[in-house]
């Protein structure tokens, strides 16, 4: 059962969600595999298919996982120092950010009662190489990883990109026995059922901002 969105409301309306993840209701398995299931069919680079989903519902190893991502979180040399444009665009509307910073809050309070927590893989480790290997890699797992994201707004689910396992990634291998030296992991998804499924567009920085013709 989806909820009927236009291809358009779906892109438009595919937010991060933190404080409307209801914390309370399952998501069934077959819900997730089915988003799975859409996730694989994203474009890859030279067809290489190394994509990996690991779903972890379990309590005991839900929390663990969230214990190994708070971790990653609290690690001040995880996060890259902000620019001033950073900081402009970030507060393109008023008061968002003190929204993000809110949920966020609550997400890391409350990480290990969401119903599902996925962490997409990729085999194979770009630690240190080149950016155009790199490029192929992530370019592979990324599309894939919003697909899963797109298939979940599309199902009444809410997910929110977060790497606190990515700054904390060798705990996180341990705990859900991931082959650290041979699979990367690219981000930890919350998943869960959403507070109401009226989400809207966000406020954005303008199109001129960002979009160039013929150069830069």
């Amino acid at each position: 059962m989806t909820l009927g969105l236009s291809s358009d409301q779906l892109l438009s309306t595919t937010r991060a969600v933190r404080h409307r993840l209801d914390l309370t209701r399952p998501v069934a398995r077959e819900l997730l595999e089915e988003c799975v299931d859409l996730a694989v069919q994203a474009p890859t680079g030279r067809n290489r298919q190394r994509w990996h989903f690991v779903v972890v519902t379990d309590p005991d190893r839900r929390a663990a996982l969230a214990d190994a991502w708070r971790a990653g979180v609290a690690d001040p040399g995880a996060s890259p120092a902000l620019r001033a444009s950073d900081v402009r665009r970030m507060n393109v509307a008023p008061g968002v950010m003190d929204r993000v910073f809110s949920g966020a809050a609550h997400l890391h309070r409350h990480l290990h009662e969401v119903p599902a927590l996925v962490v997409p893989c990729v085999e194979g480790r770009t630690d240190g190489a080149p950016v155009v290997h790199q490029a192929g890699t992530w370019g592979s797992i990324l599309p894939a990883v919003w697909s899963f994201m797109l298939a979940a707004r599309a199902r009444g689910l809410g997910t929110v990109w977060t790497t606190g396992n990515v700054a904390n990634e060798r705990a996180a291998a341990r705990v859900l026995g991931i082959p650290y030296g041979e699979v990367m992991q690219a981000a930890l998804i919350p998943v869960a059922h959403t507070l109401g499924t009226d989400f809207r567009p966000a406020r954005r920085v303008p199109r001129a901002e960002v979009l160039h013709w013929d150069a830069w």
